[in-house]
């Protein structure tokens, strides 16, 4: 497949927010159709274009980030783009202390949505951030849990529509632990029609019901969902090679036995040569070097890690402007490259 950037001058406006969008919640990638996703996409790319049109977009709000966990681009690229958009962030470092320790969740959301207009959440569990939704009156955004991380899955097709264009025409192969960025891969890649490999080692692969929810949603889009335990069948003629890493926050104490059984699934010079020459690697971040990903992979010039990084902050602009109600006259109507 030869690369071809996306062509800005076919992005359109998306829907304007109000009823449709302002005051949902993006708690699972499941939250959004396939149009949604594509909307979001076609926003970000024109933010990151034309950032001065969205200077005072969110002008007046208030966005809060609950996280339990550590983070360094999640933190810094909701918190740059919420201020680029002309809003203002409180961060509340929840480490030390899972939210709903001190008080119901129920009375933390009615406080929080007195005084906010939306709910950023990095946490363990989804049901914390399913919970918040149900009670808060505000926009609840899913920042990461073990189940999901939406903000990561967008923002990964997101650059490879930059690099590659056509998303129906990419396949991406996965290879490692079958967490919570496979899940968000799995279900973003079925969506926009994307072929999606994803390897594991027996008894680490995607949770059955994200599998089954993906292949339902790829025989409406032509999406192709294939899952493998050899990463060298995964990677074969792959477009793109994701890995992340072996043992995700909370699983430390398996970390030394996850390095024994993840060993074959290690992204090196070797992996990447059974992909398409064209191919690039992706990395959600932090890699652990030497570990699932060699230094070799991570500095050549087919690593978009730092693309994905940068990208973070564009899509997570989109989603804040469209669920906060941002003024939609800023969207400029004629070509993001014009």
């Amino acid at each position: 497949m030869s690369i071809q950037p996306m062509n800005r001058t076919e992005i359109k406006p998306p829907v304007a927010p109000g009823t449709f969008w302002s005051g949902r919640d993006l708690v699972s990638t499941r939250d959004l159709s396939p149009s949604e996703i594509d909307a979001i996409l076609n926003l970000a790319g024109i933010m990151k274009a034309r950032p001065a049109d969205f200077r005072e977009a969110l002008a007046g709000k208030h966005l809060v980030l609950f996280f339990e966990k550590p983070s360094l681009r999640t933190r810094l690229t909701f918190e740059a783009g919420m201020a680029s958009l002309g809003g203002a962030t409180t961060f509340v470092d929840q480490r030390h202390e899972r939210l709903d320790a001190r008080e119901k969740l129920s009375d933390i959301a009615h406080n929080i949505e007195r005084w906010m207009h939306a709910i950023v959440l990095r946490t363990f569990a989804q049901e914390t951030i399913d919970g918040m939704a149900e009670h808060a009156s505000i926009p609840v955004i899913n920042a990461l849990s073990d189940l999901e991380h939406p903000c990561q899955g967008l923002t990964d097709f997101f650059t490879l529509q930059e690099r590659f264009g056509d998303l129906k025409k990419v396949t991406l192969a996965y290879v490692g632990d079958g967490n919570n960025v496979a899940h968000s891969l799995l279900l973003v890649g079925a969506a926009l029609g994307t072929r999606v490999r994803v390897a594991t080692p027996k008894g680490y692969a995607p949770k059955a019901e994200i599998v089954a929810d993906a292949q339902a949603l790829a025989k409406k889009t032509g999406a192709k969902i294939e899952l493998f335990t050899d990463p060298a069948e995964a990677v074969a003629g792959a477009d793109a090679v994701y890995t992340d890493a072996w043992a995700s926050m909370g699983q430390e104490h398996e970390a030394d036995e996850r390095a024994k059984i993840f060993l074959p699934y290690r992204v090196d010079d070797a992996l990447m040569s059974k992909a398409a020459p064209h191919a690039i690697f992706m990395h959600c971040l932090p890699a652990h070097r030497g570990e699932e990903v060699t230094d070799a992979v991570m500095d050549s010039e087919r690593s978009v890690i730092f693309d994905q990084a940068e990208n973070r902050m564009h899509v997570q602009k989109a989603i804040l402007f469209l669920l906060m109600g941002g003024e939609m006259g800023r969207i400029p109507v004629r070509s993001a490259h014009a």
